[in-house]
């Protein structure tokens, strides 16, 4: 395993030169709260400020700019990943198609259709829409950009952790909320290579954890998937992913929260922190929280994912 870790930071690395112009560098900023014991220092690493409220155009931005000349891509998500590779594409020049469920919220359908990009309604829901975009990958020639199964978007994610080393040398802890695995992947690859005595927790949301338990299975496996505040996470992976095997050798350590550890972590955030961030950014807090005697008199970075919430859920969770 110590290969593909390896030749993924280095991936990182080549991305991180070329999606610099692209993306915004986030701040690492001092939490204002206490958190565990005396001695103990809290830092975000605060994707919640990116370009499109979320750490996912970094992933879209490796992609782009690694595919051939003048290819045409194709995609699927209405959520994050589709908002960031629609702003990628425009920053870039690329010709995207984003294929979109039928069901789309409407307000994300105008977001993604106002950078410029194709949109493809298809399927009453996502999963029938990547089946689609997969489709006319295949069909067509296009390039098809997995939100987290592709080498150039966990090397495009992977530049989080370039930028978190530069601001912040001596990183004990690193809690990064685990969805498909493209972010811990990319982020545990550059500190396992570069800082190896930082330790990479994985946070898994109770409701839907579907890495964490391939993780622990040694294979992907099924698991039941229920609503939960960090929506952004949840849902299976590909039976063919590459996140597995990464995720496998870059994590330490996986902690799984509850959807009431979640609320508290939302709440935190918002009254304590003055920050408004989506449910799989409190996530990966709630994982601090959850071992945060175990990081006593350490330096632990929690990595705030994005922000693109819904208005509804924070207010009533998060600020009622």
């Amino acid at each position: 395993m110590t290969d593909i870790v390896f030749a993924s930071a280095a991936r990182s690395m080549q991305a991180r030169a070329r999606i610099r112009d692209h993306v915004y560098r986030t701040p690492l900023i001092p939490a204002r709260g206490s958190y565990g014991p005396e001695g103990t220092q809290l830092l975000f690493k605060a994707e919640n400020f990116q370009l499109t409220g979320s750490f996912k155009i970094r992933g879209a931005a490796s992609v782009m700019t690694a595919a051939a000349p003048g290819q045409k891509l194709v995609t699927a998500s209405s959520g994050n990943h589709g908002i960031g590779s629609s702003r990628a594409a425009r920053s870039l020049g690329q010709d995207l198609v984003v294929v979109l469920p039928e069901s789309v919220v409407p307000s994300k359908l105008e977001k993604i259709r106002s950078y410029g990009v194709e949109v493809i309604l298809h399927g009453a829901e996502t999963g029938l829409a990547e089946l689609h975009a997969q489709k006319l990958a295949a069909e067509k020639g296009w390039r098809y950009i997995s939100p987290y199964n592709d080498a150039d978007v966990i090397a495009g994610q992977g530049t989080i952790g370039i930028e978190l080393l530069e601001q912040c040398a001596g990183v004990d802890n690193v809690f990064i909320a685990m969805g498909g695995g493209g972010l811990i992947s990319g982020i545990g690859a550059v500190l396992k290579a570069f800082s190896p005595r930082t330790r990479v927790w994985g946070v898994a949301a109770t409701h839907s954890q579907a890495l964490a338990l391939s993780m622990a299975a040694g294979r992907v496996v099924e698991c039941e998937h229920l609503d939960t505040l960090a929506d952004a996470v949840a849902g299976g992976i590909d039976d063919d992913t590459l996140t597995l095997p990464m995720a496998t050798a870059v994590v330490d350590e996986v902690v799984a929260c509850s959807e009431d550890e979640i609320a508290a972590a939302l709440r935190v955030t918002a009254q304590e922190e003055n920050m408004l961030v989506e449910g799989s950014a409190a996530l990966a807090l709630a994982g601090f929280s959850k071992v945060a005697e175990r990081c006593a008199g350490q330096t632990s970075v929690v990595l705030l994912c994005g922000a693109n919430f819904d208005r509804q859920t924070i207010h009533r969770v998060a600020l009622g």
